[in-house]
C-alpha cells in the first residue's frame, strides 16, 4: 500500500504535538518498518522545514529531514500537479496540492488528520487512527 503522508502527520513527530503524537508515530513506524510505503509530497518538504525551523532551529530541523528521507520517498509536484490542484475544488490549497499528488504518483490513500479537508472518494482518506485499525 502507497500511502501519502499530509504535512500535520510529520509536524506532530517532529514537534511532539500532543494528543497526536503516538498516533502519528505509529504511522511513521509502518513507514519505517516497511509495512507501507510512505511518501512526502514534494512541497511538504520546504513546508515541514518552514514550520519545523521556527521551533527546532535550521541544524536540528534539517537533520529531522533527512531522517525521514531515509524511509519516505518523495512524490513528484509538477506542473501536472499544480494544474490539477488549481482545478480541484478544495478551500485550501494545500490540500489540494496533497490530494493532486496522490492522483498523479498513483498513491492508494492520504493519511491526514483532517479529513474533512479532502472532499474526495478515491483516493481513500484515512486519519491515524483508521491506518493504525487497519494494520493491526
Amino acid at each position: 500500500m502507497k500511502i501519502l503522508l499530509d504535512t500535520n502527520i510529520i509536524v506532530d513527530v517532529a514537534l511532539e504535538r500532543q494528543p497526536f503524537y503516538s498516533q502519528s508515530i505509529q504511522v511513521l513506524s509502518f513507514v519505517y518498518q516497511r509495512q507501507v510505503e510512505g511518501y512526502i509530497s514534494a512541497s511538504t518538504c520546504s513546508d515541514l522545514y518552514y514550520i519545523i525551523r521556527k521551533i527546532k532551529g535550521r541544524d536540528e530541523t534539517i537533520d529531522f529531514l533527512r531522517r525521514i528521507l531515509t524511509f519516505c520517498q518523495v512524490a513528484t509536484v509538477d506542473q501536472s500537479v499544480i494544474a490539477m490542484a488549481l482545478t480541484a475544488n478544495f478551500r485550501d490549497f494545500e490540500d489540494a496540492i496533497q490530494y493532486s499528488t496522490a492522483i498523479v504518483n498513483q498513491l492508494d490513500l492520504i493519511v491526514t488528520r483532517d479529513p474533512q479537508d479532502f472532499p474526495v472518494a478515491t483516493p481513500r482518506i484515512l486519519t491515524p487512527d483508521q491506518l493504525i485499525q487497519e494494520l493491526m
